[in-house]
This record gives structure tokens, C-alpha cells and sequence, in this order.
């Protein structure tokens, strides 16, 4: 019985890497296949940070400068805490609604759709949400790998 058992394991994992490979070359993410990841209080922030991904930091090759990719929503009243990137980049894309951007200086910024935020490495950032309407934005996080 240990046999099999240990044969359909070896199976699972082989499937496991066969399907790693395949998704380290893929392209496209459609929205029907995007990853849910909703967290609570991120950063020391405020309510549930809705996002969905096409990959996340948990799941990135090491070889992949962009480390997470997905879009995010936070509600009217919610935030994402002060925090810091120690060796990545974070990158907020706002798609539509408004917020207050913090900077790593405890700058504050109103941002609306179209506007761009960073934070580096050695860098702090936060976004609340300030509007009515949902703060819809893409979160993307880079790393170089020193390659």
C-alpha cells in the first residue's frame, strides 16, 4: 500500500513542477483566472484590502523582476497602512476613485485616476480611501534580482 501511495505522490509532485513550467511562460491572465488574495488591516491600515492577481509575491519565479501584479480595491473609509519596502518596489496605478496617498516622509497627497505612485526600497508608503466610491487601483511590486 506504502507503495502506491508513494507512486501517487511522486505523481502529484511531478504534475505539480510540469504545471510550475508552464505558467512561468504565460502571458496572459484573464480576469475569469485572477488569484484572490483579500487581506485584513494591511500595513496597520484599515478594513479588507480586496485584490485579485494574476500572480503574487508567493507564487513569483526568483528569476521574475515583477513579483506581484493584481488589482486592488479598497472601499470608502478603508486604508492600507504606513509600511515599508526594504528591497522591492511598490507601484499603485489608480484606476478610478479617490484617495491620500502617504509617502515615506508622512507627505500627503490626494490622488484620483491616472496618477502614479512609487515606493522604493527603503521606502514607506499608505493609500486610504477619502471618496465615496471604491478606490480601484493596480498594485504592482518589482524586485531586481541583481542579475
Amino acid at each position: 500500500m506504502s507503495k502506491i501511495v508513494s507512486a501517487v505522490l511522486s505523481l502529484l509532485l511531478l504534475a505539480a513542477v510540469a504545471a510550475q513550467a508552464v505558467e512561468k511562460d504565460q502571458q496572459v491572465y484573464l480576469e475569469k483566472d485572477l488569484i484572490v488574495w483579500d487581506r485584513q488591516d494591511v500595513g496597520g491600515g484599515k478594513g479588507k484590502l480586496a485584490g485579485r492577481f494574476a500572480y503574487t509575491r508567493n507564487d513569483a519565479s526568483v528569476d521574475y523582476v515583477l513579483k506581484e501584479i493584481g488589482w486592488m480595491t479598497l472601499q470608502p473609509g478603508e486604508s492600507i497602512g504606513l509600511h515599508k519596502h526594504v528591497d522591492n518596489e511598490d507601484t499603485y496605478i489608480i484606476i478610478s476613485g479617490e484617495g491620500t496617498f502617504t509617502d515615506t516622509n508622512g507627505k500627503t497627497t490626494k490622488v484620483k485616476k491616472g496618477d502614479v505612485t512609487i515606493a522604493r526600497p527603503g521606502q514607506s508608503h499608505a493609500l486610504a480611501n477619502t471618496g465615496k466610491k471604491p478606490l480601484v487601483f493596480l498594485d504592482i511590486i518589482g524586485k531586481n534580482s541583481g542579475k
